[in-house]
């Protein structure tokens, strides 16, 4: 596992110190990791995932997650300044900070959705941009992921909605439970929000049984919480505003690469995307869902090769 050359905490005001660290090729292509979730924070396994193609890798963990302070374990910890624009401006103060003039903005998951918000804010800022798991943040798009998605798993669903109606209703009274003062409420709260999410994956070909909902520990609360946080709000994103504005991105080059079996982010996202960003590039593979496959894997990794020579 390579080491990271340079970190540090970075303050981004509100009393929030954000983790960041550089590894790979210091003289190299600036590339910004966009980590999942929201809430999932940075693994060390990105660190190596293109060591060897000359990229200066960026990563960091957002607002309230990973290394980051203060943790959104603590439910004192204010989320009214954890927004997808302070995401947005984090991630700029970040590349001022490290002195880097335009960077390859690399995102999965929920890390498409701040890619494509912060692109659409600082296009200038954007050399080129690689996506997997195609998520916009529009309301159909949570609304099925949280709602939509229970035709396939009524059971499942009965268990994690209980008497709530409506989506953002539901996604709210999680986000108030797990900022319960007692601890208890909490870990019951993210235990029951963790088991859906792995529901909703367990059809994939290569799903990880019991990946979030294994023993409730604190990552898993962080990332519940932010999670819940955000899309009871929609992630402060006026309804379709990414495809919509998604003309700014003219001129950049992209690569979309989507699993067709990926039940949390239908694919129609991903193929509407692609419809609106002049000179996007979109790869399907038939045989993938939301996670990671060898044919995804080997598209992002050609495209990332590419664009590792254009200086």
């Amino acid at each position: 596992m390579p080491e990271p050359y340079a970190h540090g905490m970075l303050d981004v005001g509100d009393g929030n110190q954000m983790y960041w660290e550089t590894c790979g090729d210091p003289a190299g292509k600036p590339m910004v990791w966009l980590h999942g979730g929201p809430g999932q924070g940075c693994p060390e396994g990105m660190r190596d995932s293109y060591e060897g193609l000359g990229y200066q890798i960026v990563l960091y963990d957002q607002r309230g997650c990973g290394r980051s302070t203060p943790s959104a374990v603590d439910p004192g910890t204010d989320m009214r300044v954890n927004t997808t624009h302070h995401l947005v401006e984090d991630l700029e103060r970040l590349r001022e900070h490290l002195g880097i003039e335009r960077w390859l903005l690399r995102g999965a998951s929920w890390g498409c959705t701040l890619a494509l918000a912060y692109a659409e804010r600082y296009p200038h800022r954007v050399s080129e941009i690689a996506l997997s798991a195609i998520m916009t943040g529009r309301h159909r798009e949570i609304d099925w992921l949280y709602g939509g998605a229970s035709r396939f798993f009524p059971e499942e669903y009965a268990r994690f909605a209980g008497d709530v109606g409506g989506v953002v209703d539901l996604l709210a009274d999680y986000a108030r439970r797990m900022a319960d003062p007692e601890r208890a409420v909490q870990l019951q709260a993210a235990a029951a929000w963790a088991r859906w999410e792995d529901t909703v994956l367990s059809l994939e070909p290569n799903a990880r049984p019991g990946a979030f909902s294994g023993p409730v520990n604190d990552s898993v609360l962080t990332l519940a919480r932010i999670c819940a946080h955000y899309f009871a709000n929609y992630a402060w994103l006026d309804d379709g505003q990414l495809i919509r504005d998604a003309g700014k991105l003219a001129g950049i080059p992209g690569v979309l690469a989507h699993g067709r079996l990926d039940l949390s982010c239908p694919v129609e996202t991903a193929y509407e995307l692609a419809a609106a960003w002049p000179g996007a590039d979109l790869f399907v593979c038939d045989q993938s869902g939301h996670r990671g496959s060898p044919a995804k894997g080997e598209h992002l990794r050609a495209a990332m090769t590419r664009f590792a020579e254009q200086r």
